[in-house]
């Protein structure tokens, strides 16, 4: 994450991984279709078999112009999607340097157990080529497809979630289901892990302005991640508050289980 003070800027870097047509472009896609303002371009790359050959960004401003008396601070979030073809390994670990949180698009069908796993393997030796730990980084794990034939069963999916520190969700991204709770869920998570390193280096700091900042940021985030929800629910004509609460609510699930 990066924090300037002086724009009153935050930055958050978000990538999406998993192996090659999993879905990470459609997820990206739909979210760029939901959102039709404070919104950048969503550029691709792409070859001649229509693969993302380096990566989709979408850049989105919360808090611009007159919305940012609200909020505080201009939120500029960063989306990437990364290549799923073996012969762009290098590409993949380049995009995630820097990131401040990990969706892995899993594909449900059976047959793409193997793949998934072999992609979950690498998303953790390339995070660890960036001195980055798997098990502290903000990740949430989406399981797409759930529409096509000889996919993985809800019952299996359970038990993976019940196994899992991760919030995990199923999804259709063609048809937008599950798209919105997931990006809901990981720039919480990345939220909450940024504050709490902000806290842990406020305490350690001689400065008695840090804590006063990480508390005003908290506040002033909650705004601002009402504001995100508003504006893709509000494309989809749902009530915010139903997705809002989805991060929140998969973890209460996890725990009582």
């Amino acid at each position: 994450m990066q924090l300037q003070f002086k724009p009153r800027e935050v930055s958050l870097k978000l990538v999406y991984y998993g192996p090659g047509l999993s879905g990470k472009t459609t997820n990206l896609s739909q979210l760029h279709d939901r959102i039709q303002i404070n919104r950048g371009h969503l550029l691709t790359l792409d070859t001649a078999d229509d693969r993302t050959l380096f990566f989709d960004m979408l850049p989105l401003c919360i808090g611009n112009g007159d919305q940012q008396s609200r909020t505080g601070f201009v939120v500029r979030l960063k989306l990437y999607t990364v290549p799923g073809q073996s012969i762009h390994a290098a590409t993949r670990r380049l995009v995630l340097n820097g990131t401040d949180g990990v969706a892995f698009i899993a594909d449900s069908r059976s047959s793409f157990i193997e793949a998934n796993a072999q992609s979950f393997g690498e998303l953790k030796d390339n995070l660890e080529a960036h001195a980055l730990n798997l098990q502290e980084l903000p990740l949430v794990i989406q399981f797409n497809k759930r529409d096509l034939p000889e996919i993985r069963s809800d019952a299996d999916l359970d038990a993976l979630a019940a196994r899992s520190t991760e919030p995990v969700y199923p999804a259709v991204a063609s048809r937008g289901e599950g798209v919105v709770e997931t990006f809901l869920a990981l720039l919480q998570r990345t939220w909450r892990c940024s504050n709490a390193s902000k806290s842990a280096k406020s305490r350690s700091s001689k400065e008695p302005r840090s804590s006063s900042i990480v508390r005003t940021s908290r506040i002033r985030w909650r705004g601002a991640l009402a504001q995100v929800a508003s504006l893709l629910m509000g494309a989809c004509h749902e009530p915010a508050a139903r997705v809002a609460g989805q991060a929140s609510r998969a973890r209460s699930d996890r725990r009582h289980r």
